[in-house]
């Protein structure tokens, strides 16, 4: 085909990947790279300039309600391999566990990223912190990425929130790179399956925001990690050897799909604070269709006065395309749009 797109159309190129049911977009080329010396400095910069692109890219006519993406920048630390920028239906997050499995799966599998085998090590800077990974590979395949995450702790066991229309509600407040409420479904009488994915992400939405009407959420040393990311409920797990199962509300009423990476080591986090679970010890988590993420604590640091743990997460991810997106000027819906928004 000889066609070329006129010359004042934009083009963004990505690849295409999902970790566990949740999707990836890796954008290689088309949106400039944010300024800023830090990743929080990039974030914020991608927040204030970049945001037309974000909702070209995760919006509907190319995306939907649910996708989620991310943006690699040089690192910004030494020694590290990359930087990575999370960006969602709401904006750009601050840490992603299975984004962290996606990116490093599609970085080496089309070679963005020298490989070697039976294992490659990848250190990754992200707004929450320095991120270390390690890929098993077989054959330039990528079979599994474990990544040791951000420092994460409870920060709140057995709180109370009134939520309007529920009433009185038990939940665990905890960070594993964002902050989470952590709500068991059974007591709303619902359940972590795909049957009820609706009405966890309606009620998702309103217990958080009661939380964040009735308390301040603080992180220890850096403040602009302090802010609610979502609700995640638990349930029972259906396969054999599972912990328990997750279900994330998060951003603007996203389900995730996967386990949550960030909200696996967070409930690592509570499940240590309540005597519940030992260094190294391996926990596997389900997600909403039956994916799973497992997770083990590898080591307990002092954060901020407190102490802390560091998770270590494992799961699995595959490419799913190559996209070539043009952004047409005269196009009105071209910019993005939600239903149900």
């Amino acid at each position: 085909m000889g066609w070329t797109a006129p010359h004042d159309w934009h083009r963004v190129s990505t690849v295409d990947a999902h970790a566990e049911g949740e999707p990836l977009r890796v954008i290689l080329e088309g949106v400039p790279q944010p300024e800023g010396d830090t990743m929080l400095e990039r974030r914020r910069h991608a927040r204030d300039e970049l945001d037309p692109l974000r909702r070209a890219l995760m919006w509907e006519p190319r995306g939907h309600a649910d996708m989620y993406g991310c943006l690699l920048t040089p690192p910004v630390t030494s020694g590290a391999d990359f930087g990575v920028l999370f960006l969602h239906n709401e904006g750009f997050s601050t840490m992603c566990g299975h984004g962290v499995i996606a990116v490093c799966t599609v970085v080496l599998e089309i070679g963005l990223i020298p490989s070697t085998e039976p294992e490659t090590a990848l250190v990754i800077d992200t707004p929450a912190g320095r991120v270390r990974a390690r890929a098993t590979l077989d054959s330039g395949r990528v079979v599994r990425v474990a990544f040791q995450n951000v420092p994460s702790f409870a920060a709140d066991l057995d709180a109370r929130v009134h939520v309007p229309g529920i009433g009185g509600l038990r939940y665990d407040l905890s960070f594993g790179g964002a902050f989470y409420a952590f709500v068991d479904a059974e007591t709303l009488g619902l359940s972590c399956t795909p049957s009820h994915a609706a009405e966890l992400a309606r009620v998702g939405e309103e217990i958080k925001r009661a939380v964040v009407d009735t308390r301040p959420v603080e992180h220890p040393t850096e403040p602009e990690l302090g802010f609610l990311y979502g609700v995640i409920f638990t349930g029972r797990g259906t396969n054999p050897g599972s912990h328990s199962r997750h279900v994330c509300v998060f951003a603007d009423g996203e389900v995730d799909r996967s386990p949550t990476g960030t909200g696996v080591s967070a409930r690592l986090a509570i499940l240590r604070a309540r005597g519940e679970l030992g260094p190294g010890e391996p926990v596997t988590i389900e997600s909403i269709v039956g994916s799973r993420f497992t997770g083990r604590i590898v080591d307990e640091v002092e954060q901020g006065g407190r102490t802390a743990i560091v998770p270590e997460v494992e799961g699995r991810a595959w490419i799913t395309g190559r996209h070539e997106f043009w952004i047409d000027p005269r196009d009105e819906l071209g910019s993005g749009f939600l239903l149900g928004r």
